[in-house]
């Protein structure tokens, strides 16, 4: 059986960015139709991604806090995990914000199609669901199909026993023995969660340090807790082979400067990053081009070579974060539907939610002395906080970087408990074009993290008196 509808924008993937286009275009007034594969809303983040696994970090904190109470006089007995209930709490999470979502888009006039979407040509796509095949003919169509777990180039195996965000996620059990291929925020927040559980964690990294691209002095707290908590980091180091043996371990190669070593793994988990989603989008029916990496090409206006065709989110490249794909998305449903609209800002943050959590916000230093960007800076020790140091966080740290000749801020870097709520008004800093004396001068509440904030502005203008700096 099969049908043709005609509509004025055509969502494909409901993902944060897909349904933030589709609801934010129903908004104005247009009509829209959201095709996802999966049967329920909100995409990879939701369903599979940035939601369960936050969830589970979660428990993992509560669990890590609450063993480090011994220290200050409150002991618990060792904790009885039930593997099925913690699934059953990370799935009514995961419920409960897809059922939110899909009344939005029921309360909005928002058509929802599951099934498989591709395009005929510039102006149709077909959708292929269990029952039908469904021609739609639109006005505008924005592509939110995101992306996949990426796998090891030139080894290929399917098994059970090889994990990728998506199944680590499921819980089918917790493995003895984990390799986690990847030290970036993937890696490295699972690598938590299972540790805590129970694994005897491995992560080994390509690059020479955990989290490429994030300064090193504020990935510092959180490797010095991770040596505790896994078995093994190996940076600079990959992985030549894998081999799945009769009882379904796996025998590992890891190269390095030092040579060569095997070692067999219960499990292996690849977390080595990710790639669009477009194979299954038949472009070539169409004039959308691609750049060299596989990208989808788009302008300020999320606009792709084809004049009616938008496309947001990891399809078009990095960085791939939700947050970067809801702004896109509502970027591309104004323009879609007549309004001034355009992707101009200053800076995106990115967050690793492990405990410490690590977060950065514009310039860092390692693309400053890249660059050669003239910076400097003021830094706040949370060991010098008294909330910190109350909560057992007095690693952190509140890094920013000012301009030498007008004083405003270029970047932040933070480490600590709460990083990622606090790099938020650092993203505010950036985007209002604040200096050292807005921030320093803005009364901030005590005791808190967030006042830090303030206080690496005061060292950087020489007024702090939480520390004593003395004067060049």
């Amino acid at each position: 059986m099969s049908k043709t509808t005609e509509v004025e924008i055509a969502v494909i993937g409901a993902g944060p960015g897909g349904y933030a286009a589709a609801f934010r275009a129903a908004d104005l007034g247009k009509k829209v139709v959201l095709i996802d594969r999966d049967p329920t809303l909100g995409g990879v983040c939701l369903n599979r991604g940035c939601i369960p696994s936050k969830a589970l970090l979660h428990i993992a904190k509560v669990m890590d806090e609450t063993n480090n109470l011994s220290k200050m006089g409150v002991s618990y007995n060792k904790p009885d995990i039930d593997l099925e209930k913690i699934r059953l709490h990370k799935n009514k999470i995961v419920s409960q914000l897809n059922q939110g979502i899909d009344k939005m888009a029921k309360a909005r006039g928002v058509e929802t199609i599951q099934g498989l979407a591709s395009f005929k040509n510039n102006n149709e796509l077909e959708v292929k669901t269990k029952s039908s095949n469904i021609t739609i003919k639109y006005e505008k169509c924005i592509i939110a199909t995101g992306s996949t777990s990426g796998m090891i180039p030139g080894i290929s195996i399917n098994h059970d026993s090889i994990l990728t965000s998506r199944t680590a996620l499921e819980l089918v059990d917790i493995p003895n023995k984990l390799l986690v291929i990847g030290g970036g925020a993937i890696g490295l927040e699972l690598g938590q969660v299972y540790a805590s559980l129970g694994s005897k964690v491995t992560i080994v990294e390509f690059m020479p340090n955990i989290i490429p691209g994030a300064d090193e002095d504020i990935v510092k707290p959180l490797y010095r807790k991770l040596t505790k908590q896994f078995e093994s980091i190996l940076l600079s180091s990959k992985v030549a082979n894998l081999e799945v043996q009769k009882n379904n371990s796996i025998n590992v190669s890891i190269e390095n400067d030092k040579g060569v070593t095997n070692d067999n793994y219960d499990k292996v988990l690849v977390a080595i990053g990710r790639k669009p989603n477009t194979e299954l989008l038949n472009l070539n029916n169409t004039d959308i081009k691609l750049n060299s990496e596989g990208y989808i090409d788009v302008d300020v206006y999320q606009r792709t070579s084809v004049k009616n065709i938008f496309a947001i989110g990891d399809i078009v490249g990095n960085p791939m974060l939700a947050h970067k794909a809801t702004h896109e998305g509502k970027v591309a449903a104004e323009v879609c539907s007549g309004h001034p609209a355009a992707m101009d800002y200053k800076a995106i943050p990115s967050v690793v939610y492990t405990d410490p959590e690590v977060a950065w916000a514009g310039l860092n230093e390692v693309e400053a002395k890249l660059n050669k960007v003239n910076y400097t800076k003021g830094e706040f020790p949370w060991a010098a906080s008294g909330r910190a140091i109350s909560m057992g966080a007095n690693q952190g740290k509140t890094k920013i970087l000012f301009d030498p000749e007008n004083k405003r801020v270029l970047g932040v870097g933070i480490v600590g408990p709460g990083a990622g709520d606090m790099i938020s008004e650092a993203m505010l800093s950036i985007e209002m074009g604040v200096d050292a004396e807005d921030i320093s001068l803005t009364i901030h509440p005590h005791p808190t993290v967030g006042e830090t904030f303030a206080m690496a502005a005061e060292v950087f203008l020489g007024t702090i008196t939480d520390l004593y700096v003395p004067k060049k």
